[in-house]
């Protein structure tokens, strides 16, 4: 990893969401930093809080109470339109589902993503990234799970963000397109110094991570280094 430093700071953050009468505690005063250059995995069951946790990185929600602060600016105290700059330029989000428009073809879904970014890379360089460039002229249709779900990754790595957030990402794949798409997240972060936060119900897959944050009932309840990550071909599913 690049020099150690924090990116982003999450300081007892807590959501609660009202559901009629009654109160749904999301989160609760979750606290953790994110290192630059790192591969954190956030681990938890289903309604554990990871995707809230991970909305509140992403700036898509805010925290009932609470901070998260993005290269010391208060993501908490930011207007709309801060919080949409802030998603357009700094973060990249690949979700379960690849969300790619049927009717565009891989480069084209690439091309659309960056059209108000600020700082892109080459829509056609993103696709050579995740080895698709091949593949560039085909529609979503004529594309494999892991192909689309490939798209979906060099859609985000072509606004050239600092955050690459990862929303269970092979949670729709088979066991060996899951371990291609795994281990070019791996190369990514090594290559590009890329920083990603992907959250799994899977612990299997928390092994390749830098760190490991576990999460349930909505609060983090621990956080460790693992010193020597797994090689996605040894992981035991």
């Amino acid at each position: 990893m690049p020099e150690e430093r924090t990116i982003l700071s999450v300081r007892k953050a807590s959501k609660v969401f009202r559901m009629g009468e009654v109160d749904v505690h999301a989160l609760r005063e979750a606290s953790i930093d994110i290192i630059n250059g790192e591969f954190l995995i956030i681990v938890g069951p289903s309604g554990s809080g990871k995707s809230t946790l991970l909305n509140l990185i992403g700036g898509m929600d805010r925290p009932t109470s609470g901070t998260v602060s993005f290269l010391d600016k208060d993501l908490t105290g930011m207007s709309d339109r801060e919080l949409t700059l802030y998603r357009r330029n700094e973060v990249g989000f690949i979700f379960q589902f690849y969300n790619l428009v049927p009717t565009l073809t891989a480069l084209e879904n690439v091309q659309v993503a960056i059209e108000v970014v600020r700082e892109p890379l080459d829509p056609m360089e993103a696709l050579r990234m995740v080895k698709l460039e091949d593949r560039s002229s085909h529609f979503p249709s004529q594309l494999s799970g892991g192909e689309q779900q490939r798209v979906s990754i060099a859609r985000a790595l072509a606004s050239n963000p600092r955050l690459l957030l990862c929303d269970e990402p092979t949670g729709a794949l088979d066991l060996e397109t899951s371990r291609q798409v795994l281990g070019l997240l791996v190369e990514l972060n090594k290559k590009l110094e890329k920083t990603i936060v992907l959250i799994t119900h899977n612990g299997a897959i928390s092994e390749i991570g830098h760190r490991i944050a576990h999460i349930r009932d909505g609060a983090l309840h621990s956080i460790h280094v693992n010193e020597s990550p797994a090689n996605v071909e040894t992981i035991s599913w």
